[in-house]
């Protein structure tokens, strides 16, 4: 297909009829459409169906002879900490099992800091706080951030993760104090971050003393396709420098069972896990252990976990399919627009080129197609490019999603034209 920066003005015109008319077509139909948030579709809700039946009367005791039903644990029953603990690729001790929402413990942890410190005087005792923001990125980090107060500094992805040239740069202010980080499937890129970023992630020489990087790895058996995308462990690199304090790694079950009733868990050092330990002493009596049990039992293992993705995979990748074929049939070559074909997570991203994302959103917005909002993407809402788009295809039916991704198309060339 030709480039519309090279069509004629005639071209050009008929290109436009042509999108318009389209575009009017699906505003005529009074179509809603939700592919606002990435959520498991409700056909894959009954893979973890088992679930409501794995404990009962007589079977509510884990391994080592705690009844579930009572206070104490505070830590986890020990098969949930070592199935965390075999998913994120460290050691049990390392691991706390908690309530339902990694988001959550995310926001537990700043709010420890800020008010209590990690290694140094609280955080909202040194004035003004900066966070590096991997962008585009998960809004809700961003959200956390803004709650309290913390300022954020702009980094983009590439294809291998996060600038880290512009990451060293950034650490060496005394005021940056962290850094949200998706290192698997981020969203809404998709990208796996490469060794390489790893291993500088790991051997970061920030000039605060408590620095700390928020590795939300919520994606890390999300694989749509059978060869996944290797990660590597951020401890085992980073203790090869002592670095291991700076990492706070969270991950949940919310995309593998149920979203908002699953178990989440977060992985730390030895003296992070004391210090959040301390903390917890005071927060809670013990989290949800019932809940906990009921998932050890359905899933002993990873086998288990890699089956149950599987089964999910099988729903979702026709999905995504489904969306990339649309865009490149009604978007390729054009040179108005590119897109990610990730291998995993829960989102494609959707960049233009010299036309309005808000725009479009509008468009969008106007035949019936919730997206999610324009901006989100970035801190404070603002894109400074105004170009990212996130697509989340897993809620809507394939035959739904065709109709989101050709109303999308269709407003996208309309939009262009403008």
């Amino acid at each position: 297909m030709k480039k519309l920066c090279e069509m004629t003005q005639e071209e050009k015109d008929a290109f436009y009829q042509k999108a318009l008319a389209d575009y009017q077509g699906y505003k005529a139909q009074g179509l809603k459409i939700d592919m606002s948030r990435g959520k498991p579709g409700p056909e894959q809700l009954v893979f973890s169906d088992a679930l409501y039946h794995s404990v009962d009367e007589n079977h509510y005791k884990s391994e080592d002879g705690t009844d579930c039903r009572n206070y104490g644990g505070l830590m986890g029953i020990d098969e949930s900490r070592q199935l965390f603990a075999h998913m994120l690729g460290v050691e049990k001790k390392n691991v706390i099992a908690c309530g339902n929402a990694s988001l959550s413990l995310m926001f537990d942890y700043i709010s420890q800091c800020m008010t209590h410190g990690c290694g140094d005087k609280p955080w909202m005792q040194q004035g003004k706080v900066k966070f590096i923001a991997v962008v585009p990125g998960y809004d809700r980090h961003f959200a956390i951030a803004e709650h309290f107060g913390i300022e954020m500094v702009n980094v983009p992805i590439r294809a291998d993760g996060p600038d880290m040239d512009m990451v060293e740069e950034i650490i060496k202010d005394p005021s940056v104090k962290g850094m949200f980080c998706v290192p698997k499937y981020s969203n809404p890129d998709g990208v796996t971050y490469s060794a390489e970023v790893v291993e500088r992630l790991a051997a970061m020489e920030p000039a605060a003393k408590d620095f700390r990087v928020i590795y939300d790895n919520a994606y890390v058996v999300h694989d749509l396709y059978d060869e996944t995308e290797p990660l590597a462990e951020i401890f085992t690199a980073a203790k090869k420098y002592g670095h291991e304090d700076n990492f706070i790694e969270f991950a949940s079950t919310s995309k593998i069972t149920f979203p908002g009733a699953g178990v989440a868990a977060l992985a730390a050092s030895d003296n992070n896990i004391a210090a959040i330990k301390k903390r917890l002493t005071v927060q809670v009596i013990s989290y949800d252990k019932l809940n906990q049990l009921r998932h050890s039992r359905v899933f002993r293992n990873m086998d288990d976990i890699h089956a149950q993705m599987k089964r999910h995979a099988s729903i979702m990748r026709p999905k995504f399919e489904a969306v990339e074929e649309i865009l490149e049939k009604e978007l390729g070559g054009l040179g108005i627009a590119r897109w990610t074909n990730p291998k995993g997570g829960y989102f494609i991203s959707l960049y233009l080129q010299g036309v309005s994302a808000k725009r479009v959103g509008v468009l969008c917005k106007e035949a019936g197609l919730t997206l999610t909002p324009v901006g989100a993407t970035y801190p404070y809402g603002v894109d400074p490019d105004d170009s990212n788009i996130r697509i989340a295809p897993t809620f809507p039916s394939v035959e739904e999603l065709k109709t989101c991704a050709e109303i999308l198309t269709a407003a996208v060339r309309v939009a262009a034209c403008e």
